[in-house]
């Protein structure tokens, strides 16, 4: 059963989760979006190997470290297909929020019913086009990664490059209204919640 810790990184606090199993001492790393030592230096304390970096989507605030880790870690870094342009606007995105440059990290195709450990890759565009969202049992219940698709009272915007309002609300209610209610949401930004309470009472999508 997988364990799971989540803190945030980068300037915009974005929620970079730590994943292993403590059985085989194998992990991932979702959203490395920047303090690269940070990251690197609570895997060591946990105490296990990274075999891949997984990203929700390609934003500048959730792929910050993801160059410094790959090459670190000698891992792959895997990003749905779609938000490959994203990547390759790195410079563009972040000179729009006046942040440093950050280095163009070297992506893996990432596929909806991928599977890393016991991890299930959700397609979920609408935040971008190649959004995911990944899906597990961990030792303390059924956990949902969410991105910046759903948040504890929000979703995320579709006003920046590739966003589409109606591709969220399908991915919200199409994909992950039909999980568990009882799943806690880790959003990339901000406190979780669960879906059962985003269903009934998030003010942009409801069940």
């Amino acid at each position: 059963m997988l364990s799971l810790e989540t803190f945030p990184v980068g300037p915009l606090g974005c929620n970079c989760s730590l994943l292993w199993d403590p059985a085989t001492g194998l992990g991932l790393v979702v959203d490395p979006g920047g303090d690269g030592a940070k990251i690197r230096k609570r895997v060591e304390a946990l105490g296990f190997q990274v075999t891949a970096l997984l990203h929700t989507h390609a934003h500048f605030d959730h792929v910050g470290a993801t160059k410094e880790l790959q090459e670190l870690w000698q891992c792959p870094a895997h990003l749905h297909e779609d938000d490959t342009f994203l990547i390759e606007a790195l410079p563009q995105q972040t000179g729009r929020f006046g942040m440093p440059d950050i280095p163009q990290p070297d992506m893996t195709a990432l596929e909806a019913g991928d599977r890393h450990l016991d991890l299930t890759t959700l397609h979920t565009p609408g935040h971008t086009p190649g959004s995911c969202c990944f899906h597990g049992d961990f030792a303390k219940g059924r956990v949902l990664l969410a991105g910046d698709t759903l948040f504890r009272g929000g979703v995320g915007r579709t006003d920046l490059w590739g966003g589409s309002w109606e591709l969220l609300e399908q991915s919200i209610r199409r994909e992950l209204y039909v999980l568990d209610g009882a799943t806690l949401v880790i959003p990339g930004h901000g406190p979780a919640t669960t879906l059962g309470e985003e269903a009934a009472t998030n003010p942009f999508v409801k069940k």
